[in-house]
């Protein structure tokens, strides 16, 4: 029977929603319902209090904006996670790794966790229990609800792993991002075909952070996925920051030095230290 959602129970969520997988070669299959079921291994009648899903090592996603109540192993679900959504609480369980930690907030879309041999989902609404399947076609309604309103249904492709780097232009971001948009492809460009070149002890800096991270064995702690190539955990949260840190300085450097433009926040000291840096041929 089929569940009526009261205008109580509709989800609002500023991120916009997102469903908990994405759908890889084929349809994703549910491997057991919610309600009375046979166990699957012995056979036995039992309730189920969740549905399963066939996803062996799938990247989850948060479906909403809302933030982390519950982490735990226990010998029935396994690893499991369990985020709030206003009035829901939302049980990812049989997990091998887990991304968001406890009282994390999260955005639709955001790798929050990864399936271990398959995925139990929970739901219940102000502590009673129901129908995930119920609550996720409500979540899917409102993503194309959304769509037809000409507005993106929550985050289509999952986003990468949220691992809360910073970095030392945490202040500019939003004028890095503007500069990226506008010079990003001038300065792939004119690295490819040598107009710009990575300064030497930048290329240096970067060989040796990726070869002590190697050593250490920060490459690979998790599973690879499209969002995070290198399996990178949470241990390796300094290397990125590293990283990041000395791309955006050579790309503030090519910037000052290709077409002489300075963040707004930079001094005039730094602007002066860029300007006297040998200059690169000017725009045609």
């Amino acid at each position: 029977m089929s569940m009526k959602f009261s205008h109580e129970m509709m989800l609002q969520s500023d991120s916009g929603y997102c469903m908990p997988f994405e759908e890889k070669d084929k349809d994703v299959e549910m491997s057991l319902g919610y309600g009375k079921q046979r166990h699957p291994k012995t056979g036995e009648p039992f309730f189920h209090h969740g549905v399963d899903f066939a996803v062996r090592h799938y990247l989850l996603a948060a479906v909403a904006t809302g933030k982390v109540s519950g982490l735990g192993n226990d010998a029935v679900h396994g690893i499991y996670q369990v985020i709030r959504y206003g009035d829901y609480e939302v049980t990812y369980a049989h997990l091998s790794n887990v991304f968001a930690n406890y009282g994390q907030v999260v955005k639709a879309g955001q790798v929050v966790a990864v399936s271990a041999d398959m995925l139990h989902i929970g739901v219940k609404f102000k502590g009673e229990e129901l129908n995930p399947l119920e609550f996720l076609t409500m979540i899917y309604g409102n993503i194309k609800a959304l769509e037809q309103q000409g507005q993106v249904g929550g985050v289509p492709h999952f986003v990468t792993i949220d691992m809360d780097v910073h970095t030392r232009y945490d202040k500019d971001q939003k004028e890095i991002e503007e500069l990226m948009m506008r010079f990003f492809p001038d300065y792939m460009s004119d690295m490819s075909s040598g107009i710009y070149t990575l300064p030497e002890h930048t290329e240096l800096a970067l060989r040796n952070i990726f070869a002590m991270s190697s050593m250490k064995n920060y490459f690979y702690e998790t599973l690879p996925s499209m969002a995070n190539p290198l399996g990178m955990g949470m241990r390796s949260i300094p290397i990125a920051e590293k990283v990041q840190n000395l791309l955006i300085a050579d790309f503030l450097n090519y910037l000052a030095l290709r077409h002489h433009v300075f963040l707004s926040t930079m001094s005039a000291l730094e602007k002066k230290k860029l300007k006297n840096k040998p200059s690169l041929p000017a725009d045609s």
